[in-house]
């Protein structure tokens, strides 16, 4: 079966003043099935939000990209802005922005916005226009009696509700939700993650962006870990969440630092993606490095530690 999105070796280096260059996504591949949810998690800076503003077209102008990231067809790595902003955003990649204040229109109501996107992407008759929008609203949990407010009468919650409801609209077939949860209280976390996962139930498929691993465990099928701008770890959730667990140490690490598990904090900080140590970036804050981890570890078996095994059986 063809997944809906195919990505392979995906780099995305930022050139800066003075000539440095900032390698801020490294090789990265995976694919996604139609049907499936894919969480993308790790620390803040590490390379999520880059590698999804790398499939939307949406990097700023110092931006280098290599591999592709294929969707029906079209590489989105090597699409102009035309084709990205006329038959993919919106259509094909629905999008869930982790700034929902930045891309609401300041200066229209909830309801404007999501008429028209419904009349743009379902082609919705302008007569059932206004119960459309309520059914859009009400299917991310964002209040009805909100839909004539602008967004800056909204809070962050219920900006990010709003978001979410124009982001649904016309069921693309790939959602990218980047940090879809910020800002929700437990329940309405739950309910927005359930809503997101019936999105892929319906034959389409799920790149869920989170720092919420509780969101990521109740709707994903497989957990993809970035550290340092690469992916450590590729596996099921099951696995990932359950027994045997994880087979990295920073994979590991994160889980152990759950308030659930054992609250005990990776130690150290990530580095900085434009002074990454030689080989392994996670050895400085690994109590397993040696001498092996000064060669960068490739992605085998859907981990890349050199110590991997050791890590599982810890």
């Amino acid at each position: 079966m063809t997944p809906v999105l195919s990505v392979r070796d995906l780099s995305v280096r930022f050139r800066m003043r003075g000539g440095r260059h900032i390698a801020a996504v490294g090789g990265a591949s995976f694919d996604l099935a139609a049907g499936e949810c894919l969480a993308l998690v790790g620390e803040s800076g590490c390379g999520k939000s880059v590698l999804a503003s790398a499939l939307l077209g949406l990097l700023p102008g110092n931006a280098q990209t290599s591999g592709t990231a294929v969707i029906d067809g079209i590489d989105l790595l090597a699409a102009d802005e035309r084709t990205l902003a006329r038959t993919v955003r919106g259509r094909r990649i629905g999008l869930v922005p982790q700034s929902p204040a930045a891309h609401l229109t300041p200066v229209r109501t909830v309801r404007a916005q999501l008429q028209e996107t419904l009349r743009e992407l379902s082609g919705t008759p302008r007569a059932e226009l206004r119960a459309a929008a309520v059914a859009a609203a009400e299917r991310a949990a964002f209040p009805p009696g909100l839909l004539d407010h602008y967004p800056h009468e909204l809070s962050g919650g219920q900006a990010q509700r709003a978001a979410t409801a124009l982001a649904l609209v016309g069921d693309a077939p790939l959602l990218l939700a980047d940090e879809p949860t910020t800002g929700l209280d437990r329940d309405l976390v739950d309910r927005t993650a359930d809503e997101l996962r019936r999105h892929a139930d319906g034959g389409r498929a799920l790149l869920l962006i989170t720092h919420d691993l509780a969101a990521a465990e109740r709707i994903a099928d497989r957990v993809a870990v970035m550290y340092a701008g690469r992916i450590v770890e590729l596996t099921g959730a099951t696995r990932f969440f359950g027994a045997p667990g994880p087979r990295h140490p920073y994979a590991r690490g994160l889980l152990a630092a759950l308030p659930e598990r054992d609250f005990t904090p990776i130690e150290g900080m990530p580095p900085e993606l434009g002074a990454l140590p030689d080989g392994c970036a996670f050895a400085p804050r690994c109590d397993r490095a040696d001498d092996a981890c000064r060669a960068v570890p490739p992605l085998r078996d859907g981990v890349a530690c050199h110590h991997a095994e050791e890590a599982a059986r810890a």
